[in-house]
């Protein structure tokens, strides 16, 4: 096989892989220190909306705290959306029944961040702490 056979292959094999890396997938706002709540669109098609929540917050923990007291507001007054998302400086932040996640994209892999303790409010998963044979040890989340 010749040297221009391989070349060509490398070329395709490049324009392919670059075809598939490029997606019509939403970014998270980049604006230092807004954090914002993220409506999914219902048809799954149109992009999500993406509103302003907080401005001048500190770290994306705060941010998750803005959107877990908007959530938590949303239920007093008769919603009942549990899952809420939003978005910090170029990551997502997804919070459900479990806790606070993490993640880059909206569908791709998320980290664990907070966890929720017996009464419903979000710790950091190592403090939260159970006695087992009258010792007190760390639980990571599920």
């Amino acid at each position: 096989m010749s040297r221009k056979f391989f070349a060509v292959a490398a070329l395709s094999l490049t324009a392919v892989l670059a075809a598939g890396c490029s997606s019509n997938a939403v970014e998270a706002p980049r604006d230092e220190g807004v954090c914002y709540h993220v409506v999914p669109a219902e048809d799954g098609k149109s992009p999500p909306r993406i509103n302003v929540l907080a401005r001048e917050q500190p770290q994306i923990e705060f941010c998750a705290a803005r959107l877990e007291e908007m959530r938590l507001r949303f239920l007093r007054l008769g919603g009942s959306a549990q899952d809420m998302i939003g978005a910090y400086q170029g990551q997502f932040i997804f919070i459900d029944r479990k806790g606070v996640q993490f993640g880059k994209s909206l569908t791709g892999q998320r980290y664990f961040a907070l966890a929720r303790t017996g009464d419903g409010r979000l710790a950091i998963p190592g403090a939260i702490q159970r006695q087992i044979d009258g010792r007190p040890v760390a639980v990571a989340p599920n």
